[in-house]
């Protein structure tokens, strides 16, 4: 019973991470644009907060809330500037989306580690660095529910974000859906000659979606970081992992935001379950490894297969729009 729980929190903890990844990633590719940078915007958002935090605590700020409000925010500028060089290359300069995705991937990655190992440095050697106080604002809970038992472990032992993820999902399955605003974000990804025509300013909707989707994608570098390793920084590259494994989720969820949930804890059953299993060997663990990966491969054979257009991506997904050709 006890490694079964102990998987579920494992799958909740990393699935939270590739969930935000996925949200974000969803926003931006219904507006037209394929951004593979994704795990490197992750980084960015996730040593955006770290730096925020650092600086307020080194300050001598003791107030959890104060560096958890500072940390957001913080996290969402940083990924959403990400997101904004993506767009200004994408959008105006009509560079190659999935070049440029893979760019930022590596930029995002670079910088993040480089700072991250300065932050080291700074706090007295590698891995020393802590924000402990902003951390624990971001990991606490309500000990009267999380210690009720098996259920209090299971679904009330988590960190406020693990929640947020769940509720963002559904408003954003609302916004899109039942939104004018997130209507006129689908006809520009479905068709913008047509969105264009219509009077939709398709140039603005897809910078804010690209920027709008690297800020939500930013968090879940910055869960991990506050609460799944306690506010310090790891390069070992965690958190790019996850982040392919979010692009991997949105094909997987259809491009529909509640399909993220259980895709998601799905995905971290299926990455961490070989450490629940054992007398496997290093070479079976790589291919347990590989799950997520088979499983989305599965599903977009499936959805080819069956031609449904609910569970296609968006008509105008990859391609750069010339308001001139339409």
């Amino acid at each position: 019973m006890d490694k079964i729980i102990a998987l579920f929190q494992s799958a909740v903890t990393f699935g939270t991470v590739i969930m935000f990844g996925a949200m974000g990633e969803i926003v931006t590719e219904k507006s037209g644009h394929l951004n593979l940078g994704v795990p490197g915007i992750m980084y960015l958002g996730a040593i955006s907060s770290l730096l925020v935090a650092f600086a307020y605590e080194r300050g001598g700020g003791t107030s959890p809330v104060v560096g958890v409000l500072l940390s957001l925010l913080a996290c969402f500028l940083g990924a959403a500037l990400g997101g904004l060089i993506y767009a200004f290359l994408t959008i105006t300069l009509r560079a190659n989306q999935n070049v440029t995705g893979l760019t930022l991937t590596i930029f995002g990655s670079g910088v993040a580690n480089f700072f991250g190992g300065s932050l080291n440095k700074l706090a007295g050697g590698v891995g020393q660095i802590s924000v402990a106080v902003t951390s624990s604002g971001f990991r606490a809970n309500i000990p009267a529910l999380a210690n009720l038992g098996a259920v209090g472990k299971l679904f009330l032992s988590y960190g406020f974000l693990a929640y947020v993820a769940i509720i963002m999902a559904i408003v954003m399955r609302y916004f899109l859906n039942r939104t004018r605003t997130g209507l006129n974000l689908r006809a520009v990804g479905e068709n913008p000659g047509t969105a264009d025509a219509a009077g939709i300013n398709v140039t603005r909707y897809k910078y804010l979606a690209t920027c709008i989707g690297a800020g939500i994608s930013g968090l879940g570098g910055l869960f991990y970081t506050m609460d799944h390793i306690k506010g310090t920084w790891a390069n070992a590259g965690a958190i790019e992992a996850l982040g392919w494994l979010a692009v991997a989720l949105v094909i997987f969820a259809s491009w529909k935001p509640l399909n993220t949930i259980w895709g998601a804890y799905l995905f971290g059953i299926l990455t961490w379950i070989y450490f629940y299993i054992p007398g496997l060997t290093r070479s079976s663990q790589e291919l347990f490894k590989m799950l997520p990966y088979i499983v989305t491969l599965v599903v977009l054979i499936t959805v080819s297969l069956r031609k449904n257009q609910e569970n296609q991506p968006p008509a105008g997904l990859g391609l750069s729009y010339f308001r001139e050709e339409r």
